[in-house]
């Protein structure tokens, strides 16, 4: 085997044993379903997760219903986006505190209230409608609706 070779199956084989074992280690798995609890694996989301438990969404809606579009390649797009960035700075430790939805996340939320709740936003989306003002956001009123504080 030649030298070039032996070296990237040394790079493969160290980056799939450290990201196996980061997978494992971190609950990786556990961001597959849908299942709310495994938001809060991370203790900085732990916060968010008791405010979600405390809302009226907690009745009708898990998180991945808010925060990922719909559709499977979408949904898991987002996941594994935001997987890889929330891992990033929550082992270095540079995230802000408290934390902020970047605007990619806010759009697909901002999306998702108007889906479930497309009746009483009909009027005031723009791309259906010519009576509501443009650029109003559900959020803009409603921040706090799926985290109660």
């Amino acid at each position: 085997m030649n030298r070039a070779l032996l070296s990237a199956a040394i790079f493969v084989g160290l980056a799939l044993g450290i990201g196996g074992y980061t997978f494992a280690y971190a609950r990786g798995y556990s961001y597959l379903t849908n299942d709310p609890a495994a938001c809060a694996n991370c203790h900085i989301m732990q916060d968010h997760f008791d405010a979600w438990t405390r809302s009226s969404h907690h009745a009708v809606a898990v998180c991945n219903d808010c925060h990922t579009p719909p559709g499977f390649v979408p949904k898991y797009m987002i996941k594994a986006r935001n997987g890889f960035w929330h891992s990033f700075y929550f082992t270095t430790g540079r995230y802000p505190d408290p934390l902020r939805i970047t605007p990619v996340n806010h759009e697909v939320t901002e999306q998702a209230c108007r889906h479930c709740h497309e009746a009483l936003t009909y009027a005031i989306d723009p791309a259906r409608s010519d009576a509501g003002p443009r650029g109003l956001q559900c959020t803009s009123c409603h921040n706090e609706v799926g985290h109660i504080e």
